[in-house]
């Protein structure tokens, strides 16, 4: 366990207050836990939303998109359209 002594501002307190109570903590330093647990989970670990692993996963099965050989190819495909 790591100890610091921290200067915070009134609303910061009371934040830290309120989520003490709602929570029913011991002490605001497990409203500190709490809070950064919560917040260092976004930014440190994000989870990928299902469906974007399964766009993923399709992507990877059926590929991106055409491929082409040359600028040319390109060029006929796209002026086709």
């Amino acid at each position: 366990m790591v100890q610091a002594i921290i200067n915070i501002s009134k609303n910061a307190n009371q934040i830290l207050n309120i989520v003490k109570a709602k929570h029913n903590l011991k002490d605001k330093s497990e409203a500190i836990e709490l809070v950064t647990m919560e917040y260092g989970g976004d930014i440190l670990e994000p989870e990928l939303r299902p469906e974007y692993i399964e766009k993923i996963k399709r992507i990877e099965k059926e590929g991106y998109g055409e491929t082409f050989r040359s600028i040319e190819e390109l060029r006929r495909k796209i002026e086709s359209c």
